[in-house]
């Protein structure tokens, strides 16, 4: 089989799918890699570290000839392979959310993966995307919280005083949230954390944060949870209420507050309202995680820095280009992974795997035959 690496042209995009270390293992497993010019240079990686790794490294036409084109995120534009070509395309296309790729993709006759759907089992976690960037997010996130909080993160015993600490709080623990967590002790921060899973609980405690305990009884209706893959469940609106009021005191207490919650496919849910980010102290910072899908705070607009009554709203959403060298090790090890479970011998057993109702290939297969044969968007 052979693959072709694109350069990615999606707006602040600076992650590759492949690395040149995989490419040379990948190479060692019988595939032949074409490499776009240029394509891991914002990730750090040279076009001759490429050569070097047994790849080719040339023109757009010559990774598009390939009968695999890999990307992150470059699934709307005419960096894909050409109308009827049959071949297959494998990137970050998020078709719960949005069919726009995935509609473009059937109509130009590709059999294409998503890699935001690895399901969620034991053998498949060494493809897992989501969790991998997520954990590049939550650090990233930290990061950009202590940049423009006027204040540092540890407490200090100076001659000029006592600095109090940092108090942050974490909406959300999963992956991101967990990871921020842990980034924000480091720096000193004294940290608690809020998941509506139960289960999440016991793993705040584990990273060291306090975890904060709501009564969500007296709702009607669905309080959330877990629900499938171990994501959250979307909660009635009784009970988004009740969590906000519940949350109110907590987010006014704290100079931080990193929100990471998302439900697959669905928007935002709403934990902040703008009456929250009201009783918050002015020159606080809020970083919303999931502003791509509308976000987690009333106010948070994508990629934008909201000012409201003093306190800062960062929606970020190239959190992981922020850090693309290890972004891009991270997610080229997730796509190897993948391939080597598509094509364990350098090629292709899709035929096979088909018919056999693979479990991995059935959940990322997005489009295949002219169809979307995939999750529909919601």
């Amino acid at each position: 089989m052979r693959l072709g690496v694109l350069c990615e042209t999606a707006p602040r995009e600076k992650r590759v799918a492949l690395i040149p270390d995989d490419v040379a293992k990948l190479c060692g497993l019988g595939f032949e890699v074409s490499v776009q010019v240029g394509a891991g240079v914002a990730a750090g990686f040279m076009d001759d570290d490429y050569s070097a790794a047994g790849a080719s490294v040339g023109a757009l036409d010559a990774v598009l000839a390939a009968d695999a084109v890999l990307t992150v995120r470059d699934g709307q534009t005419d960096n894909t392979p050409s109308q009827g070509s049959g071949k297959l395309f494998a990137g970050v296309f998020d078709p719960r959310w949005d069919a726009t790729s995935a509609n473009l993709l059937a109509k130009r006759d590709l059999t294409s993966f998503s890699m935001d759907l690895v399901p969620r089992i034991t053998r498949a976690q060494s493809m897992d995307v989501l969790s991998s960037m997520a954990t590049v997010a939550g650090y990233q996130a930290v990061l950009l919280a202590a940049s423009h909080l006027p204040q540092m993160f540890p407490l200090m015993m100076t001659a000029a005083g006592t600095l109090k600490p940092a108090r942050v709080l974490v909406l959300g623990a999963g992956v991101a949230g967990l990871q921020a967590i842990a980034t924000a002790r480091k720096l000193g921060g004294v940290v608690e954390a809020y998941d509506v899973r139960p289960a999440a609980q016991e793993q705040i405690r584990s990273m060291g944060a306090k975890a904060v305990e709501l009564d969500l009884s007296a709702a009607e209706g669905d309080a959330g949870g877990e629900g499938s893959g171990g994501y959250a469940r979307a909660q009635g609106e009784d009970a988004a209420e009740l969590q906000r009021q519940q949350l109110t005191p907590h987010i006014a207490a704290s100079d931080v507050v990193i929100s990471t919650a998302a439900v697959p496919g669905r928007a935002s849910p709403l934990l902040i309202s703008s009456q929250m980010v009201a009783a918050m102290k002015p020159a606080s910072v809020i970083i919303d995680l999931a502003a791509e899908r509308g976000g987690n705070c009333e106010l948070t607009q994508a990629d934008e820095q909201v000012d409201s009554g003093g306190v800062t709203i960062l929606g970020p959403t190239d959190l992981p280009s922020r850090a693309a060298r290890h972004a891009s090790q991270m997610f080229s090890h997730n796509l190897t992974e993948f391939l080597g479970h598509l094509a364990p011998e350098g090629s292709s057993a899709l035929d096979q795997l088909l018919e056999d109702e693979d479990e991995i290939i059935k959940a990322m297969l997005v489009t295949h035959g002219g169809k979307v044969v995939g999750p529909e968007s919601s």
